[in-house]
């Protein structure tokens, strides 16, 4: 088959990137990156040299986020008040600084002089679990749309969740993709004899995979508590202003008052104004209806302590001593300016509110509200599985509370559902998310969105949910494990190379 032109071939792979973001929500369509990835390592197999794989990386990546988070964008333009070159030309800079991960191993896979099948079914997927691994740190990270979240719930692949995590996932991912590559480098089936140990490895592994998603890791406590999650709907270009204070501070009052559920829990920053601003007949009248019910409430709002630190925090209010969980994991630009003395005048421009939150410390505990130990996240720390199983294995529940509606009518929000439905596998607990405008959902410990409530809607969503105790092994590990297969993947490609090489 003739090789295409290296114009045509970034197309192809620019193409093939995009098409990869409806393997994960909302299409859910899991199969999708396996072929993809695969084309990709295609692709990389044929090009001339390193730097010619680095640019179909590169395509790739630009494709691939370019697609899958174009939704800054709207952050920036729409609710940021960016002008909307200015908000296009940053978002394209994201995309391409993303796009940098999958171009590097590009060049990598070009690099050293690896049989065929140690080259994709091993080091170039043991290399791309690490790159991808690295996203999620550097810089403070972003690992959406990490391949390993295109296989929850249903891939078979999702029954490794709860034993080597997200990246022990995108591994497994990677390593079929790089095997379709080689089945078509090398037509397998013309060797079977000698070469049939690879693909019988990864059938079994996938087998594995559906059976590992039958067990229980973890075990009801024997209590079961109802819940409410609200969902105010309240426009975020209305949420901050000063003449809708009163109308927000009623549509959930009122909402809190429909509610005889025990566990009653508000979207982040729902109280919009500093918590000591907040009138204590409100808090009194929130804490009045869950003593009830026996229960308690759940209120993101941000708070202002007396030297000046802020924070965007989660109180309780009810029948257990009040308590607060404080964001640990900011966004940058969104809740913090990184490099302040030479982006902060660039970025206090635009017209994010509170953009100076202090960090909450790591150690937190789990709050000991309605009867069970909940972890509490807020918005997109859910997308850091390791940070998230510290408060593990006491919490008995998992809950996140987010604003999406700075993502406005965008995928997003259905992306980052999937991602709560991935720490619900790793951690064997249910996942309730109360957020502002949509994807307030009911997530099981098998992944699986048991309710959701419509988008943009006011709504409350009330079920009846089991505690959870016990840990997984992603819990007890970590990343840990998976990261160490990939380094030992890594070693056994370049032992083979020495022995070669000798």
């Amino acid at each position: 088959m003739p090789t295409p032109r290296r114009s045509t071939q970034w197309v192809i792979a620019a193409a093939l990137g995009a098409i990869t973001v409806a393997g994960f929500a909302p299409f859910y369509l899991f199969p999708l990156p396996l072929l993809t990835f695969a084309a990709l390592f295609l692709l990389w197999q044929r090009a001339a040299t390193g730097r010619d794989a680095a640019l179909l990386g590169f395509a790739f990546g630009l494709g691939w986020f370019g697609a899958g988070v174009s939704w800054v964008y709207i952050s920036l333009s729409t609710f940021g008040a960016m002008p909307a070159p200015l908000a296009a030309a940053v978002t394209l800079l994201f995309c391409a600084y993303l796009a940098l991960h999958p171009a590097f191993i590009g060049w990598l896979s070009k690099r050293f002089a690896l049989s065929p099948a140690l080259n994709w079914i091993v080091f170039v997927p043991a290399a791309f679990t690490l790159i991808e691994w690295v996203r999620e740190w550097l810089f403070t990270g972003f690992p959406w749309l990490n391949p390993g979240y295109s296989q929850a719930p249903v891939s078979p692949l999702a029954g490794y969740a709860a034993v080597f995590g997200l990246h022990g996932i995108t591994l497994l991912l990677f390593a079929t993709a790089g095997a379709l590559c080689w089945a078509w480098i090398t037509k397998p089936w013309a060797q079977l004899r000698s070469l049939w140990p690879w693909p019988a490895a990864l059938i079994i592994i996938w087998i594995a995979g559906a059976g590992l998603k039958n067990v229980a890791w973890t075990e009801a406590t024997g209590t079961h508590v109802s819940v409410s999650l609200l969902q105010g709907n309240i426009d975020q270009d209305q949420k901050w202003r000063e003449d809708q204070l009163r109308a927000t501070l009623d549509t959930y009052l009122d909402m809190v008052r429909g509610s005889d559920a025990r566990l009653i829990i508000l979207p982040e920053t729902a109280l919009p104004l500093f918590l000591r601003d907040v009138p204590e007949n409100y808090l009194d009248a929130l804490a009045e209806h869950a003593k009830r019910n026996n229960g308690d409430v759940l209120i993101g709002v941000p708070e202002r302590l007396p030297n000046g630190n802020y924070y965007n925090s989660v109180i309780s209010v009810g029948s257990a001593a009040r308590q607060t969980y404080r964001k640990s994991h900011l966004v940058p630009f969104g809740e913090f300016i990184p490099l302040r003395p030479i982006l902060g005048e660039v970025v206090s421009r635009l017209a994010i509110p509170l953009q100076d939150f202090s960090r909450g410390t790591p150690e937190q505990q789990p709050l000991a509200v309605a009867g069970e130990q909940v972890a509490i996240n807020i918005c997109y720390e859910d997308v850091f599985g390791d940070e998230i199983i510290r408060q593990l294995p006491q919490a008995t529940l998992l809950v996140n509370v987010s604003n999406v509606a700075w993502f406005g009518r965008s995928i997003a929000p259905q992306q980052h559902l999937q991602i709560a439905q991935m720490r619900a596998l790793e951690t064997g607990r249910y996942m309730l998310r109360a957020t502002n405008t949509g994807m307030t959902a009911v997530v099981s410990p098998q992944g699986v969105v048991e309710a959701v409530a419509p988008e943009f809607q006011s709504a409350v969503l009330t079920r009846t949910v089991a505690g959870m105790r016990g840990a997984t092994p992603f819990v007890r590990w970590g990343n840990t494990a998976a990261l160490l297969l990939c380094v030992i993947g890594i070693a056994v490609a370049f032992f083979t190379l020495r022995r070669a090489r000798k």
